[in-house]
């Protein structure tokens, strides 16, 4: 009866099913395929070829301890060991974090202006994935997101792979990298989801000026937007500059927080980073955190022995050693900026903290070169000193020097630089034309 007529519906050939897929065909899904990298997109497409008679000086990497001259401190070390010693931290923690290490995280860098403590940290592995939560449960496709520029590259790879737009808004050179804050406005609409500020700043170096985070926090709050605050570098600023964090300036702009171990302590390697939950009248509510909580069960949180090790990290270094760190940072930028300013052709911006310089290249005075990128490029193949292009920032005729190597390396990068540019300076014409008058 009825079954027999159920039968007939279901009778599939066999034949067909297999039909469906005859050959292999197995492809990279569009998210893989929308996920670039500019700096690695620009870098491996520059010929890289050093010149045999020099060593090569990299200053491209935003990695202080590649050159082994500054090495995190005793106690940190001394922290992990005993962490690991401990027996303790060897499963799973809870994917956002031990709430004993969040607590730490919260009483770190709790403030009355801005107070925190534990349910208000996220811990992530690294500040990057840090970074990639906030994006995510602030945003969906579609939307868009105001990032600076020049900028950390990595805001417009997370942001483009999940289907953001990104619209960047202009740094000024001239006001040591402060936002352009007309046109920061200008480019919000209905669908800008995030303000991304980040400071103190890769690649400029630059330190925003408590009054300046003012104006920009009153932007955000007009136009009711959420802030990420990027502040990896917080507290890597040079002595006679303060770095002041955003949260505790906002009355009523919700903020996400992003930190880490990575530049401060000296160990980007470790994975450690934080969202720390700067909530205003109670904008986010408990459907932010509860999405951060939720998006980080896809990874199932950061390295437990870490998070073992991070009260004393945060508690017991001494500040004799953040200290050296800054006046090493200081001192080799100072070298870095007074060598070049006095170069024909170039414009150094001094920097106020991070370990960055940006250098403005006349490129009207070196016609030998198309751009940016040929310029850094060839700067490698005859003197074998290895600068970023700022194109990598979306920010072209500028490149960006790393400031954490040894003095001597600076000083004798500086010297190849120095000569590279005297050998491709030429007046412009219209100069030899006033010449000739």
């Amino acid at each position: 009866g009825s079954f027999g007529l159920v039968r007939t519906h279901v009778n599939v050939d066999p034949a067909k099913l297999k039909s469906l897929r005859q050959r292999w065909s197995v492809k990279p899904s569009e998210m893989s395929k929308k996920t670039l990298n500019p700096i690695r997109a620009i870098v491996d497409g520059m010929k890289l070829t050093p010149n045999p008679e020099k060593p090569m000086i990299a200053l491209s990497i935003g990695d202080p301890t590649v050159f082994g001259n500054l090495p995190t401190d005793d106690t940190v070390l001394q922290a992990m060991k005993e962490a690991i010693d401990s027996h303790k931290y060897n499963g799973y923690a809870p994917s956002v974090g031990y709430q004993k290490s969040r607590e730490v995280v919260a009483d770190f860098y709790s403030c009355p202006e801005a107070p925190l403590d534990g349910k208000d940290v996220i811990l992530t592995s690294g500040c990057s994935q840090a970074i990639e939560l906030a994006i995510s449960v602030l945003c969906n496709p579609g939307d868009n997101i105001l990032v600076p520029r020049p900028g950390f590259s990595l805001y417009k790879t997370l942001a483009v792979s999940m289907g953001i737009q990104v619209k960047h808004y202009n740094l000024l050179p001239e006001k040591s990298w402060e936002i352009d804050l007309q046109h920061l406005e200008s480019l919000i609409d209905d669908k800008t989801a995030c303000l991304i500020v980040n400071n103190p700043s890769n690649p400029c170096g630059s330190v925003f000026s408590r009054e300046h985070l003012h104006k920009i926090l009153s932007v955000a709050s007009r136009n009711c937007i959420p802030i990420l605050a990027d502040e990896i570098y917080g507290d890597m600023v040079f002595p006679g500059c303060d770095f002041q964090p955003l949260a505790p300036l906002s009355s009523d702009v919700p903020i996400l927080s992003c930190g880490g171990l990575a530049k401060r302590w000296l160990v980007p390697g470790w994975r450690m980073g934080w969202i720390l939950i700067h909530d205003r009248n109670d904008i986010f509510g408990t459907a932010i955190r509860e999405g951060l909580v939720k998006l980080s069960q896809r990874i199932l949180g950061p390295c437990t022995v870490v998070q073992g090790a991070l009260e004393s990290i945060l508690n017991d270094t001494p500040p004799e050693f953040y200290q050296g760190t800054i006046s090493f940072l200081k001192s080799n930028s100072e070298i870095c900026y007074s060598e070049l300013s006095t170069v024909p052709g170039l414009n150094p911006v001094m920097p106020s903290g991070a370990m960055y310089i940006m250098v403005g290249i006349e490129m009207e005075h070196f016609p030998d070169f198309q751009n940016d990128v040929e310029f850094t490029e060839r700067l490698v193949t005859e003197q074998s000193v290895f600068c970023l292009p700022a194109t990598a920032f979306e920010y072209p005729n500028f490149f960006r020097i790393v400031v954490t190597v040894p003095e001597e390396m600076m000083i004798e990068a500086c010297i190849r630089i120095r000569e590279f540019c005297a050998r491709h300076y030429r007046p412009r014409s219209q100069d030899s034309h006033e010449l000739d008058q």
